[in-house]
C-alpha cells in the first residue's frame, strides 16, 4: 500500500473512534463556538505527536534495527485488537448523541477545554507517540509520507466534524450511522494489519 494512504487510513481510523474528544468538538461545531480555534488545537496537537512519534521511533530503530520485526508485530497485535473491539461496538446500542445543545462557552474556556480532552488523555499517546510512530517506521525512508498521510487524517476528520456538524447532525444522531462507521474502520484495521504481515516493508 502507498505509505500516505496508508497513513491517511491508519490515522483516520484512530480519531474516528467516538469519545469525549469527538464529542466536544461536535457539540461545539453544531453550536457554531470557536470552532476555527478548537479544530486548529486537536490538528496540530495530532500533527505535532504523530512527528514526534515517527522522529523518534526512527532513531531508535536507526540504531537498534531489531526492533523492527518486533514492532511489526506489536502492530499486527494492536490492530487485531483494535478492530475487534470496533467490531463488537457495532453490535452495541450505544452512539454519539450529536443532537444535544451544547453550552456557550468563552474563547479562553473552549481552548482549555480542548487542550484538557487531548493532551489529557493517554489513548493520545498511545495511539500517535506510540502506534502510528511505530507504522510510520515500517515504511523505512518513506515513514514521513505515512506521518503526513495520518496528520492528513487529523486535518480533515477534526475540520469536517466542526465545519460540518451542522448539516451532518440528523445522519450523526442515526445509530446506523455509527454502526457502519465502525464496521468501516475494523476493516480498515484488519486491512492494515494484513499488510505488516505480508508486505515486504522497508
Amino acid at each position: 500500500m502507498n505509505p500516505a494512504l496508508t497513513g491517511l487510513l491508519a490515522g483516520l481510523s484512530l480519531i474516528i473512534a467516538i469519545g469525549a474528544q469527538n464529542a466536544f468538538v461536535i457539540r461545539q461545531g453544531l453550536a457554531r463556538n470557536h470552532v476555527l480555534a478548537i479544530v486548529l488545537i486537536c490538528s496540530l496537537s495530532d500533527t505535532a505527536l504523530i512527528f514526534l512519534g515517527t522522529a523518534g521511533l526512527g532513531t531508535v530503530v536507526t540504531a537498534l534495527p531489531w526492533l523492527i520485526p518486533v514492532m511489526r508485530w506489536l502492530g499486527v497485535g494492536y490492530l487485531v485488537w483494535f478492530g475487534v473491539n470496533t467490531l463488537r461496538a457495532m453490535f452495541k446500542s450505544d452512539h454519539l448523541d450529536a443532537s444535544g445543545n451544547a453550552k456557550v462557552l468563552t474563547l479562553g474556556k473552549a481552548i482549555s477545554t480542548t487542550l484538557m480532552l487531548t493532551w489529557l488523555n493517554p489513548h493520545v499517546y498511545l495511539d500517535t507517540l506510540v502506534f502510528l510512530g511505530t507504522l510510520a517506521n515500517q515504511f523505512g525512508d518513506s515513514r514521513w509520507l505515512f506521518a503526513i498521510g495520518a496528520a492528513t487524517g487529523s486535518w480533515l476528520w477534526f475540520g469536517g466534524i466542526g465545519f460540518g456538524a451542522t448539516r451532518a447532525s440528523k445522519l450523526m444522531s442515526k445509530p446506523l450511522f455509527w454502526k457502519i462507521l465502525d464496521g468501516t474502520i475494523a476493516l480498515v484495521m484488519f486491512t492494515i494489519a494484513a499488510v505488516l504481515v505480508f508486505a515486504p516493508l522497508g
